[in-house]
């Protein structure tokens, strides 16, 4: 037989037939490639900041976050670490390996915080995180826990000047001794808010009903001054009054405290007339019976403030220096004697202002009329300006009582 020639050409497609069969022939049908095994999820934790209970122990939840999530199970090991607050004392050790199933975007760890009713500082604890499998952490893999100890126990040196609790010829018509376990709201009010223009005085504080502000503890009231963000103010603190509740005209009146003393503060221990509602102020008359200005930690002032003929507000007053030492190491009494048509003001029974009707000439005197009482510490404001980087906070005024005599 006589062989046959093909052109090059035809060859070459004959090979590339046979070569894409074979190839077509080795692969099953539904056959895909497997999808490359990676360990590129990333954990992060979470921080937590929470109250302490004053009496149960509170779980403090940290919360791990896997992204992106993967196909492998994860493991992680994780420890707790002091810093202000300890293992065994505020909190629970916790150490172990914690594993997250696949797929899982989310994990967490629990701490248990002691319960502790005193109120002090907050403190600090870590949960760190290390030895991933199958995961990478970001960053050092450590979060905070803050605990924030707004227990209502705090003990204070009880130490100062007193005033006795009966005067010869004068009977107690009210008083607060503060020695229950919660405010008398049948004779206080809280208002809430910064008022008008910061009360007035360009004041930058915004004013609570939370026990993180004012409450009782020992014996005393307490009205607590926190740098903290509230109502788009920087600082929190409280504003007590007895308005339409108690009111009082004449008598003796006595209030031991002791006081806030940092620059920006402004404690205040003081009366408006209860008519304030209906004539404003200064007609209602105001009556300072304490103020104090940070900047002058030995001094405190006691003024009257009245509506003048023309004008829209004059007062007169004094103030009263202590020879040594300041107004927050002690407790002080704060007193006037109020009769028909004069107040006097007294530091630990020491006369240092007397005001009268004479005084207020032809204006209309509004010290004849019940008054009510405010008792409020101030952050900030025209008069005491703004706190700088000598003011700590929490800030504190201790009230022991309040006594009124007739």
């Amino acid at each position: 037989m006589t062989p046959r020639f093909y052109p090059k050409s035809i060859l070459l497609l004959f090979v590339l037939i046979l070569t894409t069969a074979q190839s077509f022939s080795c692969k099953k049908k539904g056959d895909t490639p497997a999808p490359p095994v990676t360990n590129n999820s990333t954990l992060s934790i979470i921080g937590v900041t929470d109250e302490r209970d004053n009496k149960e122990v509170k779980s403090f939840r940290f919360y791990i976050n896997i992204l992106p999530t993967t196909t492998k199970e994860i493991k992680i090991n994780y420890t707790t670490v002091d810093s202000t607050a300890f293992a065994g004392v505020d909190f629970t050790a916790a150490s172990g390996v914690l594993t997250i199933p696949a797929g899982q975007s989310s994990a967490y760890i629990d701490v248990m915080v002691k319960g502790d009713s005193l109120r002090k500082e907050d403190q600090y604890f870590f949960v760190q995180l290390s030895s991933p499998v199958n995961a990478k952490i970001e960053g050092a893999g450590k979060a905070t826990g803050v605990i924030q100890n707004n227990g209502t126990y705090l003990p204070t040196d009880n130490t100062g000047y007193s005033t006795p609790s009966t005067y010869p010829g004068m009977t107690l018509v009210w008083g607060d001794e503060f020695s229950a376990t919660e405010l008398n709201t049948s004779a206080w009010n809280y208002e809430i808010g910064n008022g008008s223009g910061g009360w007035g005085n360009n004041e930058l504080q915004y004013y609570t009903n939370s026990k993180k502000n004012s409450f009782l503890s020992n014996g005393n009231l307490v009205i607590e001054a926190k740098k903290e963000s509230q109502g788009g103010f920087n600082y929190t603190s409280a504003r007590l009054t007895t308005q339409n509740k108690k009111v009082f005209k004449f008598g003796r009146i006595d209030i031991r405290a002791k006081l806030p003393v940092s620059k920006g503060m402004w404690p205040a221990l003081w009366m408006l007339g209860s008519n304030i509602s209906s004539v404003g102020w200064p007609a209602c008359g105001e009556i300072d019976i304490m103020e104090l200005v940070g900047t002058y930690s030995n001094r405190v002032y006691g003024t009257m403030h009245w509506k003048p003929v023309s004008g829209t507000n004059t007062s007169k007053g004094n103030w009263y220096d202590l020879s040594s030492g300041n107004f927050s190491q002690q407790f002080h009494v704060f007193s006037i004697v109020w009769s028909q048509d004069q107040i006097k003001w007294y530091v630990d029974d020491q006369l240092f202002f007397t005001g009268t009707k004479a005084d207020v000439g032809a204006a209309n005197y509004p010290f004849n009329a019940d008054h009510f009482f405010i008792f409020n510490v101030a952050v900030g404001g025209n008069w005491p300006g703004s706190p700088d980087a000598s003011t700590t906070f929490p800030q504190r005024m201790y009230v022991d009582y309040v006594r009124v005599f007739q």
